[in-house]
């Protein structure tokens, strides 16, 4: 994946199961930070959410974000990213978070209400710092 050294790919995939930490941006300016599970598409960053939530309205509004994806097996290892949301889709919402939850869980996933509307959000990483 461009911007991300290669010996920090491992963190990528899916077996690593690292949780990703988003930081988006509230309208008074101050940030809200959310555990969020992830994959990627070789380019874009992908998170899903559900639509109305905050991080949903943050990004929408100020699509600039920063993220953190920490090694589950030493702390210390890490990569920091700010990047911008490039594109935000309902289409294929629902099968993607299915592929998350079993990525993460092993199970397939229980959705909050059967009224969710589920987003997925394209995040182009465009700085990225690695420890």
């Amino acid at each position: 994946m461009k911007n991300i050294p290669p010996n920090y790919h491992d963190l990528l995939k899916d077996e690593t199961q690292a949780f990703l930490f988003l930081a988006t941006t509230m309208k008074d300016g101050s940030p809200q930070v959310t555990p969020v599970w992830f994959n990627h598409d070789e380019e874009h960053i992908l998170i899903n959410s559900a639509k109305g939530r905050v991080k949903d309205r943050n990004m929408r509004a100020r699509p600039q974000v920063a993220f953190v994806i920490q090694d589950p097996a030493d702390p210390y290892r890490y990569l920091q990213i700010r990047g911008r949301v490039v594109e935000i889709t309902e289409e294929g919402g629902a099968e993607h978070i299915e592929a998350l939850a079993r990525k993460y869980t092993g199970k397939p996933w229980r959705g909050n209400s059967p009224d969710e509307v589920r987003v997925i959000y394209k995040i182009l990483p465009e700085k990225t710092d690695a420890h």
